[in-house]
């Protein structure tokens, strides 16, 4: 007997369903696999509402359906390897994807950066992870985790942030996502000390990028030279298009050229900005100039990471405007 398309989605389903370690009950199942065919037809929005119009279950078995708990970690990754196989070439890939919503009842609303946007705005936000199969050059999702408003963070601790609780997430399923590999790719938005240092101490490797305005020396090797003052940490600054050649490594690659070196970045200097860093730049700035701002006022004003960046901006242009004023 020749099974249909349907049929085949429905037994795919059914034995990920068999493959999560938790033993669930035939009227879950049964609503299960009747939620993922409703989300393959459904037209347009898909809320509730929907769902209890094109199907033969009502609404509120399905809101009752997503009131359990239900490990999406296990089901997709049982889909990853039918689709994906065992092959050693795949990397685990993380992204915070904003998503605009409106309202003021919602959980966890607030604002949070959209890279389409290159703004804060109000709305939702997820962090994603994936894995990516390099020789089928693919990736499928493994789980969505809604990332926490300010109240949340602040409950946690003065010092705790976005990049922690991303960490938090990693740590979460640490062991089932060091089971397929230990690569970690993410955008600039990780590319911070803490979050690199973290992860490589839980056992992942992590290969981002820095920021378009990240700064760059060259690594200084020297032999001290003994003389009274601070030792050189770094060399000259890098010009992209101008490579020194003597202080990078040529990697053979397929299809190009590709250069490593190892350099000094500004933005992995200081890893709290709101502690020594804060006092020794006021002493610093306010014995020359009296009427400079305080960095604190600045910082102090938001508890997110990229925020807090750019309010070190604004100050830096406030502080060069006094010292332009003055000559």
């Amino acid at each position: 007997m020749n099974k249909t398309a349907l049929d085949q989605y429905e037994e795919i389903v059914t034995d990920a369903l068999k493959s999560c370690s938790a033993k669930l009950c035939k009227s879950f199942e049964t609503a299960f696999i009747q939620l993922m065919i409703l989300y393959m037809v459904l037209p347009r929005k898909i809320n509730f509402t929907q769902m209890g119009r094109y199907s033969d279950s009502s609404e509120q078995r399905f809101q009752q359906l997503f009131e359990r708990e239900f490990d999406w970690m296990q089901f997709n990754l049982f889909l990853m390897r039918q689709r994906f196989g065992e092959s050693v070439r795949k990397a685990i890939a993380i992204d915070a994807s904003y998503i605009s919503k409106s309202g003021k009842k919602i959980p966890y609303i607030g604002k949070f950066w959209s890279g389409c946007a290159s703004a804060m705005k109000r709305g939702l936000e997820i962090l994603g992870i994936g894995i990516i199969d390099i020789d089928s050059r693919n990736c499928m999702m493994l789980c969505a985790e809604q990332t926490p408003d300010k109240a949340y963070m602040e409950k946690q601790g003065e010092d705790y942030n976005l990049v922690d609780w991303y960490l938090d997430v990693l740590r979460k399923y640490k062991d089932k996502l060091l089971g397929i590999t230990h690569h970690v790719v993410a955008d600039a938005r990780f590319s911070k000390a803490k979050f690199v240092n973290e992860a490589c101490l839980l056992g992942f490797h992590v290969i981002s990028r820095l920021r378009d305005d990240a700064a760059l020396w060259y690594s200084h090797d020297g032999v001290r030279t003994g003389k009274r003052g601070r030792p050189r940490i770094k060399g000259e600054k890098i010009d992209f298009e101008k490579l020194d050649l003597q202080c990078c490594e040529i990697l053979d690659i397929e299809g190009g050229r590709a250069y490593s070196v190892k350099a000094y970045s500004k933005g992995f200097l200081f890893k709290e900005i709101r502690r020594l860093y804060n006092c020794l730049v006021d002493d610093i700035i306010q014995t020359k100039y009296t009427s400079a701002p305080s960095i604190k006022i600045f910082v102090k004003k938001t508890d997110n990471s990229d925020d807090e960046r750019f309010a070190v901006y604004k100050w830096q242009r406030k502080v060069c405007f006094l010292m332009n004023k003055e000559k």
